[in-house]
Formats: structure tokens, C-alpha cells, sequence
């Protein structure tokens, strides 16, 4: 969502982020207090909806024509992925590690979103060696040409994101290199095509995690995680453009994996550095060190690793490092202001100030005519007042 999020000037929500979300419209703001939300429904479905995949309720008034209730707050909460309490996680993971305890003070309120698996699968294939800009860029392009129109704001167009099926056309690679996508085009139809036309039906779905959060105090209790997170990472893997740390990516922020632990240079650094990894002859991020970061950090935290590293992520980011000015505050309770149905509280107070942002995403590249698009020049992006 975050990748499609574009700023618009609204009478009610004024500097408001934008996006869609489910086949609606949604804006979003945030103040000390509340994050308000508005939502824009189309005017009518240019494309058949299924009803279960958008999660909307539909009944009959009266013996009148079916009715259309909102489920917008449901769906934040669920997103925002607002259950678990951040209190007790942090706890939790600062009892069982003092690296943690240290570090993680100054960043409370990281939550890991539980999105759409197949928007996920998409975003991080274009992720690939590439920069938050570009990568914001190919979303966007994704949804103008191949997504569903949902409706228009202040004269900018919203179209939702792309089915596989939408992406499995004989020319969508030819348009996507044509877009700018290089030889993320090519991963990206095949992957399309193979879930579209060669998997079963609702495969990406039937890898979701279907076990209820339990509490922050849950351990692993096979060191590589459950068998039915083995299970999706291992199939993610057949995928063009999938390799081990992008399936955990995937896994953790699209499967509801909690224990997937995508593992890159720079978390390789950071267990380097304040873990004792990759002392003597291993110092590379050989497949068995990736195993071995990712195993243990799982024994370390729990089923929820992946959330504790990447709280550790983001605190180890030099772009980050300006957050340690702002002031932060975490509330355990979520409240909602039934006056009006658009306030909702949420658990971190922030005053955010304008900050730069340099990160590079990447994953190793097998292809030999890919070559030219390895070196990734690092693009400053500024992101302020969000």
C-alpha cells in the first residue's frame, strides 16, 4: 500500500495520502491522536469483484436490491495489523535478547502490514536490485495499464492493483520493458502466467498462515520454522524472480509467515556485527549462513522474528538515524470515535519531521543478460510530514 500512496489535497483531509485498497478509494491522515481515514467507493465495478476478495458484506434490506456495507475500519485494523500488542512484543523480545533492549527504544510503533499476497509477490520481484523511488514508480505504472479503474480524485486517476491474469498477456513483457522494467518484465509475466495458468486455484492463498496469534511469549519450536512456513517458502521458490530472501519477504508480509526472517547484506551486517556471525573462513551470505541468521534468530525471538528484526532493520538505517530526535510514544489500547466513523487511535504518537531516505533493496541476480542493470546508483527520496 505504502508504494501506492499518493499525497492530495482534500477539503476534509487536508495533506491526505491516497490510495486504493480493496476496490475502494482510501485516504489517510495522521495526527498526535487519530488516524483518520475517508473512503471513496466507485460509482459502479467496471470489473467483476469477487465478493470474498475484497472482504465486502453484502445483504438485502427489506426484499430490496442487495446493500453495500463498509467494512473499511475491519479491514485497517486488519492491515495495520493492529491486534498484536506492541508492549508485550517488545517486552518479549528485549527480555530475550539485550541487543534488542538496547537498540529498540528508540523505535517503537513498527508493525509488519499483512498484505495482499500476490500485491506483495509483485512488489518485491520489483524490488530487485532497485531504489524506493523506481520501485514506487513500477507499482504505479502496474496499476495504470494493467489495473482496474476505481475512480478519480482532484483529477488524478486511481486504478486498483493488477490481477495475474491482467499480467499473463502475450505482450506484457514487450510493455513492460517499454515501461522501464528491464528484466523485471520478464519475471514479472512469467510469475503471472505460472500463478494465473499453471498453479491451482487460490495457491497463494492456500499458503497463508491460518494459525491464530497466540501472545508475544510463543516459541519456535522447530528451529526453521512450521511446516507450513517451510512449505510456502519452498514453493515461493519456483517462481521467476523468487529467490530465498524475497520468499521470506513474501512469507512474512503477505503469508502472515511471523517467523520468516528475510535475511540481506545489510542484516547480514547487523549479525556480523552484534552476533558473532561469519567469523573465520565463512564471512560471505552463503545459503547455509542465510539458513543459519535466520535459524537463530528464530530461536532467539520466537515465532514473531521477523518482526523483531525488522524493528532492528529499521533502527540500524543511517536514513532512519533523524527519528532519534522525534519524540515517540506507544499506547496499548485502540480506540475508535464512533461520531463520525472516520477517527481511529492507533498505538503510535508521532510528530514526524522531514527525513531522507537511501535504501536499496536487493537480491541475488542469476540471469547473464541482466548484467547491465547490476549497478544500482542510490537515490535520495524525501519523504516528509507523513
Amino acid at each position: 500500500m505504502v508504494s501506492r500512496l499518493a499525497t492530495l489535497v482534500d477539503t476534509e483531509l487536508i495533506l491526505s495520502r491516497t490510495c486504493t485498497l480493496r476496490g475502494r478509494i482510501l485516504s489517510l491522515k495522521q495526527d498526535d491522536t487519530h488516524l483518520h481515514y475517508k473512503v471513496t467507493w466507485p460509482s459502479k465495478i467496471e470489473t467483476p469483484v469477487k465478493q470474498e476478495e475484497y472482504k465486502v458484506k453484502l445483504e438485502t434490506v427489506d426484499s430490496e436490491p442487495l446493500a453495500l456495507i463498509d467494512d473499511t475500519e475491519v479491514l485497517l485494523r486488519d492491515y495495520l495489523n493492529l491486534g498484536p500488542n506492541l508492549t508485550e512484543l517488545y517486552e518479549r523480545w528485549s527480555a530475550a535478547d539485550s541487543n534488542f533492549k538496547k537498540r529498540a527504544p528508540e523505535f517503537t510503533g513498527v508493525r509488519i502490514l499483512q498484505q495482499d499476497a500476490w500485491e506483495t509477490l509483485v512488489g518485491f520481484i520489483c524490488s530487485s536490485n532497485n531504489n524506493i523511488a523506481r520501485i514506487s514508480q513500477m507499482v504505479s505504472n502496474l496499476c495504470l495499464h494493467y489495473g482496474p479503474y476505481i475512480g478519480t480524485i482532484h483529477d488524478q486517476i486511481f486504478h486498483g492493483f493488477p490481477t495475474p491474469e491482467a499480467l499473463a498477456g502475450p505482450d506484457v513483457e514487450a510493455n513492460l520493458r517499454a515501461l522501464g522494467f528491464g528484466y523485471r518484465a520478464r519475471y514479472l509475466a512469467r510469475t503471472a502466467t505460472m500463478v494465473a495458468n499453471e498453479k491451482p486455484e487460490n495457491w497463494l492463498a492456500s499458503l497463508r498462515n491460518s494459525d491464530p496469534y497466540d501472545g508475544p511469549d510463543v516459541k519456535c519450536s522447530e528451529p526453521d520454522g512450521r511446516p507450513g512456513y517451510r512449505k510456502a517458502h519452498g514453493e515461493l521458490l519456483s517462481l521467476q524472480g523468487v529467490g530465498p530472501k524475497v520468499a521470506d519477504c513474501i512469507c512474512l508480509m503477505g503469508l502472515g509467515w511471523g517467523e520468516a526472517v528475510p535475511v540481506d547484506t545489510h542484516v547480514w551486517q547487523i549479525a556480523q556485527r552484534d552476533y558473532k556471525f561469519g567469523k573465520g573462513k565463512h564471512k560471505s551470505l552463503t545459503k547455509a549462513n542465510y539458513d543459519a541468521v535466520g535459524d537463530f534468530f528464530r530461536e532467539l525471538w520466537g515465532l514473531e522474528a521477523g518482526w523483531a528484526h525488522s524493528v532492528l532493520f529499521a533502527a540500524d538505517l543511517k536514513t532512519f538515524a533523524v527519528r532519534l530526535v522525534e519524540k515517540t510514544e506507544v499506547k496499548d489500547e485502540v480506540s475508535v470515535n464512533e461520531e463520525d466513523g472516520v477517527k481511529m487511535k492507533v498505538e503510535n504518537k508521532l510528530k514526524r519531521e522531514a527525513m531522507e531516505e537511501e535504501i536499496v533493496k536487493d537480491e541475488p541476480i542469476e540471469d547473464k543478460d541482466v548484467l547491465s542493470e547490476t549497478r544500482v546508483k542510490r537515490v535520495r527520496v524525501t519523504r516528509a510530514n507523513r
